[in-house]
């Protein structure tokens, strides 16, 4: 099966009332464990790089791991998106290597820090939305503005600055009007990063009636939930357990996220917690096994373990058991449907 738009994804989501879940990818093994976990639950699935990925893994690689991915597992719909673009112009470079979805994330201007002006962002956020409709490829796009930092993108907002900048409803409801993007990213207190919350959220924090709210007043918009990791506490017991030093935290309850999809919430943005297995399982192995050297030792277990990650969520978002069913769409016609 080719790379299908995002756009048509999410529209049979909403037709059938799941979520989709959107895991980032740096590498060969991140992406094999992706698709090992679709393939095992029947899922359709988003695979998404950020321009950090991009940088790291360079662009022509990652393409053509892409296209193996489509080649090697031709019954599962897969997006390939370009998340938190900064700029237009990064938009544009995804669009030239095949990307079928990207987002303009004009939140923030183009040094991926600052946040910027409503009419920056409806600007911005126009001029790729015209290029890429005439392309057949997806938009997302964002208001408001989460907190953390991803990869270097982001505004580096705490738990508290970030609720001065959540998502306004009616400033949504303008803003898919100006624009025309197909799914848009809302701020309901969620973070960048596995230092998410310092206690368990509640609805002081994660403000679940936001999305309620916009979904009344754009039902036919994708939203979208960044920062969305759940971040494991077996997980992070696991790598401090053998040298990790990381801190306390939690992590977007997988059962928040579950009241977002019955509100609207289409796509479910998790890179977190797959490092977080990653690291584990690989931190695991060495100590259990210091005499190892190859790589091949323990990328394997921490592709599996990454696996098993995406695989839950997968079956907690819904998103299992509907990939055979999900309508293949070329972006020729998609852009002939805009």
């Amino acid at each position: 099966m080719p790379l299908i738009p995002m756009r048509v994804m999410l529209d049979h989501a909403a037709e059938n009332g799941y979520g989709v879940g959107a895991f980032n990818v740096n590498n060969m093994e991140q992406i094999q464990a992706i698709m090992m976990a679709a393939t095992e639950t029947n899922s359709p699935v988003i695979v998404q790089a950020s321009r950090g990925a991009r940088s790291y893994s360079q662009d022509n690689y990652l393409r053509h791991l892409m296209l193996a991915a489509a080649e090697l597992n031709p019954q599962i719909p897969i997006a390939m998106h370009q998340d938190h673009g900064n700029s237009p112009e990064t938009c544009f470079s995804a669009i030239d290597q095949g990307f079928t979805s990207v987002m303009m994330d004009g939140s923030l201007e183009a040094d991926g820090k600052t946040p910027a002006t409503y009419e920056y962002n409806v600007d911005v956020t126009k001029q790729v939305v015209n290029k890429a409709h005439g392309l057949g490829v997806t938009v997302e796009a964002e208001i408001g503005c989460l907190g953390g930092i991803e990869d270097g993108h982001g505004a580096g907002l705490s738990g508290e600055e970030a609720q001065e900048h959540l998502t306004d409803p009616e400033e949504a409801e303008r803003f898919v009007k100006d624009t025309g993007c197909d799914a848009l990213a809302v701020a309901i207190g969620t973070s960048h990063g596995a230092y998410k919350f310092t206690k368990k959220p509640t609805g002081d924090v994660l403000k679940m009636d936001l999305i309620a709210d916009i979904h009344r007043r754009l039902p036919d918009t994708h939203l979208v939930m960044h920062g969305s990791s759940s971040v494991p506490r077996e997980l992070v017991e696991i790598i401090n357990e053998f040298g990790g030093g990381l801190k306390e935290s939690y992590g977007v309850p997988v059962e928040a996220i579950q009241e977002g999809i019955k509100h609207g919430v289409r796509k479910i943005n998790v890179d977190t917690d797959n490092r977080l297995a990653i690291t584990g399982a690989i931190r695991k192995l060495l100590a259990e096994k210091p005499e190892k050297f190859d790589p091949r030792d323990y990328m394997k277990p921490a592709r599996e373990a990454m696996a098993e990650v995406v695989k839950a969520r997968m079956i907690a978002f819904g998103q299992a058991g509907w990939a055979e069913k999900v309508p293949v769409v070329s972006l020729e016609a998609m852009a002939k449907r805009y």
